[in-house]
């Protein structure tokens, strides 16, 4: 059985433009840490947030910087 949790932060993670390689290599623990460093963000902030914690957590370059992707209106 899978922790409900830890499928709830990969999704948020995702949504934010965590890219799927790179969050397989990020352990449960992080992922659900990060989730909740997400959700106390800011909604125009999150995807630039996302970006610094997986830098810092030695998961990114963080010299990238983010993609901006297309919203639909």
């Amino acid at each position: 059985m899978t922790d409900p949790v830890a499928v709830d932060a990969k999704r948020i993670l995702l949504r934010y433009g965590a890219p799927i390689a790179v969050l397989d290599k990020v352990s449960v623990s992080h992922r659900i840490e990060f989730a909740r460093e997400i959700a106390k963000t800011a909604l125009p902030e999150r995807e630039d947030r996302l970006r610094e914690l997986l830098a810092e957590g030695g998961y990114i370059d963080g010299s990238i910087k983010a993609k901006k992707r297309k919203r639909r209106s």
